[in-house]
């Protein structure tokens, strides 16, 4: 079967891999203003992937219930520790760390880098500072670069270099990451000839558009910037 790649709002995607497992990245559903009803409660997956602490990213509601239902989890390792002392079983963690790549559920995934202060904000206050992460996955036909929320930084190219990727995910609302214009060079450093823009516009402080992301992009023979609207699927 066909991949399918669901943008549910904000950060937050839903995929379906070839194999038929489902995969759901930085999951922010009932709280997520861009977040479409049908998406709001957490129904189930196989597994689930964390860039970084921030709320808009880890809905730890949901990740009580994943755990519940004992779905798989990839996450930055600060976050691991934290899970797993406030109760969550370790046995549900894939362990791994920044270059490494494993294999889970017929696909396999690679974390990169990212550059991103984020923290956990708890009942106690913020803490258990980190760095975000990104990730590539990579299914039968397809590539797919999970940016995460970052920086536009030069090892971009090695990142394209090295996994090759078809799709890129990337943050262009500026302020707290990259915007149009440095995520214009990043696909310039990816090679990438697809790319779905995310964390933009859900708050006014978050300015950047795919509009301006496209004008910027316009001489990228073959490019194309897919605007993707919460709840509509790319098939892959």
């Amino acid at each position: 079967m066909p991949a399918e790649l669901t943008f549910i709002g904000h950060a937050s995607f839903k995929l379906v891999t070839p194999q038929g497992k489902t995969l759901l990245i930085d999951p922010w559903l009932k709280d997520n203003p861009a977040c479409p009803a049908e998406f709001k409660h957490f129904s189930g997956a196989d597994l689930i992937l964390i860039t970084h602490g921030h709320g808009d990213h880890m809905d730890l509601e949901v990740l009580d219930q994943a755990a519940r239902m004992g779905t798989r989890l990839i996450v930055p390792n600060p976050i691991r520790w934290f899970l797993i002392e406030r109760g969550m079983d370790p046995n549900l963690f894939e362990g791994m760390n920044k270059g490494g790549t494993i294999e889970v559920m017929g696909i396999k995934v690679t974390m990169t880098q990212a550059f991103h202060h984020a923290q956990i904000n708890t009942a106690e206050g913020a803490g258990w500072l980190h760095e975000g992460v990104g990730y590539v996955l990579h299914l039968d036909n397809s590539r797919i670069y999970v940016a995460g929320d970052t920086c536009i930084f030069g090892d971009m190219r090695l990142i394209g270099d090295i996994y090759q990727p078809t799709l890129a995910l990337l943050p262009i609302g500026d302020r707290f990451t990259m915007g149009p214009l440095e995520a214009s060079h990043a696909i310039r450093l990816l090679g990438v000839k697809e790319v779905v823009p995310f964390h933009y516009g859900y708050i006014p402080a978050l300015v950047g558009t795919p509009e301006e992301l496209a004008s910027l992009t316009q001489d990228i023979e073959g490019l194309n910037i897919l605007a993707l609207q919460p709840g509509e699927t790319l098939p892959l």
